[in-house]
């Protein structure tokens, strides 16, 4: 498709507001845990990808005319390793071609060893407005046993610096379940950063995913916090950072008011995005897609007119509804009956039925608005949970559309939030 200089997606309601995500593979060194699409040691191909990106935003471009642009996200890979001049010359390539909203939100992933004063200020000059800043851990142990490329200092410096070039919306990423991590230490490592004032946190379970050099080490018998005490981590930083004034918003995010993350919040709202680069995903026009996970592959294909596309699918309004219950119960707006109804014209009273019962066990609740979510404890085993549901849904009579659920359900996240 992309040999012909076309994209797969069709153009998108217009009423519908669009997201942007740019895909930057590049890393100074690979983390242990990591089997995002990023490569270390690439640096030779930085200007040729430019080009590549650059051409591909201009051919695109003309699919998303009339539709404003709200959300724009550089993620990784290590975007800050790509350079703040890049950087600058792409955001000003989609503020030229495509149709950014005033007071968009524009988000640039960092590695705190790769940011410094000067860059982020020339950023923010440029109109990136979120910082999210992978932490992870302020114990220098606990980083080193992962191969994460910083230090506890360097996180600090990287955060006085963004406050100092007047970043006003910051994230902070932190990992719990890492290597040798007790209970205490990641308390130390929450406290830690909430002593850094951000407006948002995201804490993630380590998982060990395949191919990985994690997996290697826990295959050779290294032996990593089990389930219980990543679930006991879990469920007192929800307690402590809802008394700390950020609240919920997602199984791993949270915020102070007006803070939640808009570009993520896309992906859980089902709401149209587009993404450029290797790896990269796209929700846009009716149609999922996304390009080939091989960065000369993409960079020839866009640069020489070869293919990049990876794979494409048209998604059915119905199955939209197994996406709907999927994406929103990681969320704690949850789903509602006349929701769901009126947009997917599918029967809600099997999943009511089964959500009542979860409640029993305390894994559900219904707020005063009539809206169903589930609780911390919910969260926990969301898998199971909402695989049941889509099983009962089965049970309602759309047979046809499950396996493909299901398969969406259990990918790795795409290549949107953090690729």
């Amino acid at each position: 498709m992309f040999g012909h200089k076309k994209s797969p997606a069709s153009r998108a309601p217009e009423r519908d507001k669009l997201g942007i995500y740019i895909h930057i593979p590049f890393c100074r060194s690979k983390c242990d845990y990591c089997d995002f699409y990023s490569l270390a040691g690439r640096e030779d191909r930085m200007d040729d990808y430019q080009k590549a990106l650059l051409a591909h935003l201009a051919e695109t471009a003309p699919l998303a005319k009339g539709i404003p642009v709200d959300t724009v996200y550089f993620g990784g890979g290590t975007p800050s390793f790509y350079g703040d001049k890049r950087l600058r010359e792409l955001l000003a390539a989609i503020e030229k071609l495509f149709e950014l909203e005033k007071g968009a939100e524009i988000t640039l992933e960092a590695n705190p060893d790769s940011v410094d004063f000067k860059a982020l200020k020339r950023l923010r000059k440029a109109g990136f407005n979120r910082l999210s800043l992978g932490m992870q851990s302020a114990c220098p142990a606990e980083l080193e046993a992962v191969h994460r490329p910083h230090s506890p200092r360097q996180t600090d410096e990287a955060v006085e610096a963004a406050k100092k070039a007047k970043f006003k919306n910051l994230s902070l990423d932190l990992i719990y379940g890492l290597p040798g991590q007790t209970m205490e230490e990641w308390k130390a490592s929450v406290e830690h950063a909430l002593s850094l004032i951000p407006q948002h946190l995201s804490c993630y379970g380590l998982k060990v995913e395949e191919g990985t050099p994690l997996q290697k080490r826990v295959e050779a018998g290294e032996v990593l916090p089990d389930d219980d005490q990543q679930a006991d981590m879990y469920l007192w930083t929800v307690g402590r950072l809802e008394r700390a004034g950020y609240p919920q918003y997602e199984i791993s995010n949270f915020a102070k008011p007006g803070f939640a993350s808009r570009h993520n919040l896309r992906y859980w709202q089902l709401k149209p995005y587009i993404g450029f680069g290797p790896g990269a995903h796209s929700d846009f026009g009716g149609r999922r897609y996304s390009w080939v996970r091989d960065l000369d592959g993409y960079i020839d294909g866009v640069l020489k007119g070869g293919t990049i596309l990876d794979s494409e699918e048209l998604i059915p309004q119905r199955e939209r509804g197994y996406e709907y219950l999927m994406l929103r119960l990681r969320t704690v707006e949850g789903v509602e009956e006349w929701e769901y109804r009126s947009a997917y014209f599918m029967d809600f009273a099997p999943l009511e039925a089964r959500l009542e019962e979860f409640k029993a066990q305390g894994w559900a609740e219904k707020t005063e608005e009539g809206r169903w979510r589930l609780t911390p404890r919910g969260f926990l085993i969301s898998n199971q949970l909402i695989g049941d549901l889509l099983e009962r849904q089965e049970r309602a009579g759309f047979q046809d559309l499950l396996p493909r659920a299901r398969e969406q359900f259990s990918r790795p996240r795409d290549q949107g939030p953090a690729s």
